[in-house]
């Protein structure tokens, strides 16, 4: 049930919640539903990019704008993968709750079957790896002490070593269809990634009772 104080008082001066367009919408949606709300409107063909529901606004966002959108208070509060808060983890947000959906792993990936990354560190003492997570990918192989190249890519990262650009890539593995479709596999796990729930500081601090009802409402409601 929606905490008293959330659903009474309307939409006037409701908290903004930015969520994220792609694979964690509906996730997100569903979990509001849980939490008493009215996701019909964003839930149906409307190209509104803002919904008032009853007690909250959210805002759809890209996945990696959400911690920009939290940061400089145009939302209180905000839903994306940890892959986006690890990669901007100079974004000044609260990280508060694992909401425990969406999980996927980062993971270093090749060509199936081949030994591109040995190769290529034998021979040229480093590999070049492909990603749209370069920040990620450069302190996880400090991490190990082993040397990488990192190409930042926009678009498919999977074509990169299929054409050579890259001897890896370095992304976020769901299923691994992906990645099998393209000849390529899994060689090392380097995270785990799930929603995590995040917070603007200065909201955090003067709207601390709405703030904390609110990542309540939402922690119960994503374990239910």
């Amino acid at each position: 049930m929606m905490m008293p104080g959330l659903r009474a008082r309307g939409n006037e001066g409701a908290l903004t919640l930015a969520l994220p367009r792609g694979s964690l919408f509906g996730e997100c949606l569903s979990m509001l539903d849980r939490a008493g709300f009215d996701t019909g409107e964003p839930r149906g063909d409307s190209r509104a990019l803002i919904f008032a529901l009853e007690g909250l606004t959210i805002v759809t966002v890209r996945p990696s704008d959400v911690p920009i959108y939290v940061e400089s208070g145009a939302a209180d509060l905000g839903i994306t993968g940890k892959d986006v808060l690890s990669e901007q983890n100079d974004r000044d947000v609260y990280e508060l709750v694992d909401l425990g959906f969406g999980r996927c792993r980062m993971a270093l990936a090749a060509r199936a079957g081949g030994a591109d990354l040995e190769r290529a560190e034998r021979r040229l003492g480093l590999m070049r790896i492909a990603t749209k997570y370069p920040r990620t990918a450069n302190r996880w192989f400090e991490r190990m002490g082993r040397q990488a190249e990192v190409i930042e890519v926009k678009g498919s990262v999977e074509l990169a070593p299929l054409v050579g650009l890259a001897d890896g890539i370095v992304d976020l593995v769901d299923t691994g269809r992906t990645l099998a479709e393209n000849g390529l596999e899994i060689v090392d796990e380097i995270a785990v990634s799930t929603a995590r729930l995040v917070a603007n500081r200065v909201a955090h601090k003067l709207r601390a009772t709405e703030v904390d009802e609110m990542v309540e409402l939402l922690r119960e409601s994503a374990a239910g």
